[in-house]
């Protein structure tokens, strides 16, 4: 599969765009001013223990505490047998200084999620500094070669280490000399971050990830990518000098793009962002998906629309759904929506039928970089996942609640509104005895009141014993009004 990546800078910002087959699969936006802070090292003080939740909230510099989690909580030997982890109180107190590295981004009203358990990541490999195992990705399947690969790093290690090491999906082919490489970059780093952290005072960010243009090289190029497109001469050369340094095979893909169009202008890049940004994706055969992000989870119903088949109603539906399955996987890596997902496809009796989609929804997701697992369908017929979240969803970090509906994704009717008024001068004027009641609000507001509820408005003026009068505020909301009492 031939898959380009666009990477668009600014000052302001870096953004990638991952495209397969003329189609963008993946997009990353990071903000000059507001990176993300998954893999960050800090020195933190814990302020605070909670015994029952078996957590406490470490302060790491920012707003709001971070929080740690006593699983997160790596403790020596607790995972050996007959080792019994201690509860967290027996190992923090308030006031402690403590080594943890940020493994979720803040959300919402949520500060970072922390870990003690540090790992840094490099181009073959995971450094586990505190963690003495070798572990292989799950998407190197050959056995042989598992063993192979293992075989391979042991002979790179160094006497002394005390480490341990994550195979990365990239070191399948990986020469040995490109292992020590890398062998040799962690433990550096390692080395560093500890110094960092012996300084008085020490620096408020012991480790800080690569930028999201050099964490593509890193991350993300594989084989089956031709080439990395760069509108930025001072980030290409950035990227030339990392490559040659880290991914040299790299080299030769990376492009510094020249035209007169904007590099994301050319492949509609930012079309697909804002079509990401509604809440209706439409299919090629005529149907559509809805998808509702909310706080708690993320749902997306299936629908026909104005597919109706060749054959029957079965297949009809049978092949929406289908189509569906690959809509979905793109739509969960383009929007990054995590956590819980409920899938509402259209209903199906057919039980091979069933099983296809599940079959076929599991293989779209298999290039998935995020982990994601299935639970299948349940007894209302909704196919349940979990998709695992560690940054911002697209929509949360370009867009911010409506400040007309609060997100509530509606506003009262103009009429309700009226209505509101009525109440609040009814209720104001058993309190106060004004000359008069005037109302500021929106031009719909006030045209319902000049026309269909004039008669009302006319009958409370005779009940109050008080005039009324209307004035139009240009930049009111339809739900915004004030009374004013004069």
């Amino acid at each position: 599969m031939n898959q380009e990546i666009l990477i668009n800078i600014t000052p302001q910002e870096a953004r990638v765009a991952i495209v397969e087959q003329g189609v963008v699969q993946e997009l990353y936006i990071e903000r000059t001013l507001s990176r993300g802070l998954v893999g960050n090292i800090y020195l933190g003080r814990v302020i605070r223990v909670l015994p029952g939740m078996q957590s406490a909230f470490i302060d790491i510099g920012f707003e709001r505490a971070a929080f740690l989690h006593i699983v997160d909580l790596w403790q020596a030997g607790a995972k050996e047998v007959n080792v019994a982890a201690q509860p967290i109180e027996k190992i923090l107190q308030e006031g402690q200084m403590l080594m943890v590295q940020v493994t979720k981004d803040p959300l919402g009203s949520k500060g970072a999620r922390l870990s003690t358990q540090i790992s840094i990541a490099g181009r073959t490999l995971v450094y586990l500094p505190r963690e003495p195992h070798i572990g292989i990705s799950q998407k190197i399947e050959s056995e042989a070669e598992r063993e192979a690969i293992r075989s391979r790093l042991a002979e790179v290690l160094p006497a002394d280490e005390k480490g341990g090491y994550i195979i990365r999906t990239i070191a399948e082919d990986a020469s040995q000399a490109e292992l020590a490489n890398d062998v040799l970059y962690l433990r550096k780093t390692w080395a560093t971050i500890q110094q960092q952290a012996q300084l008085s005072p020490a620096p408020p960010v012991l480790y800080q990830d690569l930028e999201l243009a050099p964490r593509v090289l890193r991350d993300f190029v594989g084989d089956k990518t031709k080439a990395i497109q760069i509108d930025s001469r001072e980030t290409f050369q950035t990227l030339l000098e990392f490559a040659a340094t880290f991914t040299p095979a790299v080299q030769a893909k990376l492009q510094h793009y020249t035209g007169e169009r904007p590099l994301f202008e050319l492949y509609d890049i930012d079309g697909e962002i804002q079509r990401a940004l509604a809440k209706r994706v439409e299919l090629k055969s005529g149907g559509y998906l809805i998808i509702d992000q909310t706080e708690a989870m993320t749902t997306i119903d299936v629908n026909t629309g104005g597919y109706v088949g060749v054959r029957n109603f079965d297949d009809t539906i049978f092949k929406t759904n289908l189509e569906a399955t690959h809509a979905i996987a793109r739509q969960l890596q383009l929007r990054n929506l995590g956590g819980i997902i409920i899938a509402d496809f259209i209903d199906m009796e057919n039980t091979e039928h069933r099983e296809a989609v599940l079959n076929e929804l599991s293989k779209s997701l298999a290039n998935d970089r995020t982990r994601t697992s299935i639970s299948g369908f349940s007894q209302l017929g909704l196919v349940e996942m979990t998709r695992k979240r560690t940054r911002e969803s697209l929509a949360h970090m370009l867009c911010e609640p409506c400040p007309t509906c609060a997100g509530r994704g509606q506003v009262k009717t103009a009429r309700t509104v009226c209505y509101d008024i009525l109440r609040e001068i009814l209720r104001e004027s058993r309190q106060f005895k004004p000359r008069e009641f005037r109302i500021i609000a929106a031009q719909t507001v006030i045209d319902l009141f000049l026309e269909e509820e004039s008669q009302h408005l006319a009958m409370l003026c005779d009940f109050i014993g008080k005039p009324v009068s209307l004035q139009v505020a240009a930049g009111l909301s339809q739900e915004q009004y004030d009374i004013v009492l004069l």
